[in-house]
């Protein structure tokens, strides 16, 4: 059971992407360098990261450096797939594509994997699994170690069970031996995609474990967020362990921090508070939280997409009319 956008997003706001080279080296003097758009992402705002893109685009087509602008248009259609807008994404792509050389790596490699994740993205999992394992060969056989590690990554995402454990241990290797600082950035969201590999299996020490890695790993290189989502990921496979009144302790005390309230965070909190206080023979109790949740999830597109009877069962058990 994959967990929507809470789980999702961390994986992404983890690891900016910057990108020191430009596209075309001899258009180096007068391009704006990629860092200045990746450094744009939003990921809790990707309306708003594609407007900011967009704005670039003028200065973009002003410089003659056609590879910035196709991985500028590669980040216009991430936001794109993000917002569940996969015909535009595609159509985006597109004139990515219609740009590119097969000199521009970078770009070429990079389009690859929003090919893939907007595939991956709209429940085409299968489909996308090729454009993963395209731009992986292509960042392998380049030397870029970031975007290497991303497409494994991704292939973790697309896959399940024992073929998702396989990759994501792989990206795990290849994170923690790359001489590139930003591809060992990918250790956090690493341990807790693998994490949830395991919880889908039903692994559950072993979930337990690797999200205990992503809490130090987070502690000693995340925001507050990040640290967030992994202390309530542990608590979720405390509470599957039967360790409920521990889980219960960890979802209270993360209720409670100003920088997880509002939106999808803090509605995945109230729903784990919800489970673990109907474990405990609290159902009254209980009750305000689901409805909580659901206030605060029911418009989430990802679950009404994926998790339609999970929504039911908040507003059921949070007695929502």
């Amino acid at each position: 059971m994959r967990l929507g956008l809470f789980a999702f997003l961390v994986t992404f706001a983890a690891c900016s992407q910057r990108n020191p080279e430009s596209s075309n080296a001899a258009e180096t003097a007068v391009s704006p360098q990629p860092t200045e758009f990746d450094s744009l992402w939003n990921y809790d705002d990707p309306a708003g990261s594609e407007s900011k893109f967009r704005e670039l685009l003028p200065k973009a087509q002003e410089s003659g450096d056609s590879g910035y602008r196709a991985e500028l248009l590669t980040q216009i259609a991430r936001a794109q797939g993000l917002q569940q807008k996969f015909t535009d994404a595609n159509a985006t792509l597109d004139q990515a594509d219609a740009l590119i050389k097969p000199e521009m790596k970078t770009a070429l490699v990079r389009s690859r994997l929003e090919r893939g994740r907007v595939l991956n993205s709209s429940g085409k999992q299968d489909d996308s699994v090729r454009f993963f394992k395209d731009a992986f060969e292509m960042a392998r056989e380049t030397g870029l170690e970031f975007y290497a590690v991303d497409a494994v990554h991704m292939l973790g995402i697309a896959t399940n069970a024992e073929e998702s454990l396989l990759w994501n241990e792989k990206a795990i290797r290849m994170s923690e031996a790359a001489k590139d600082p930003r591809a060992r950035r990918w250790l956090g969201p690493l341990y807790n995609n693998t994490g949830w590999t395991y919880f889908d299996m039903r692994r559950y020490d072993d979930a337990l474990k690797m999200f205990q890695k992503d809490l130090k790993f987070r502690t000693q290189e995340g925001s507050k967020v990040e640290i967030g989502i992994a202390r309530w990921s542990a608590a979720k496979v405390l509470r599957y362990l039967g360790r409920v009144d521990e889980a219960l302790m960890i979802q209270m005390e993360l209720l409670q921090l100003p920088d997880l309230k509002g939106g999808e965070n803090e509605g995945y909190t109230q729903e784990e508070i919800g489970e673990c206080l109907l474990l405990l023979g609290r159902r009254t109790e209980a009750a305000p939280y689901f409805a909580g949740a659901w206030n605060l999830l029911h418009d989430d597109p990802w679950l009404k997409r994926d998790e339609p009877k999970r929504l039911d069962r908040l507003k059921q058990l949070g007695g929502v009319k």
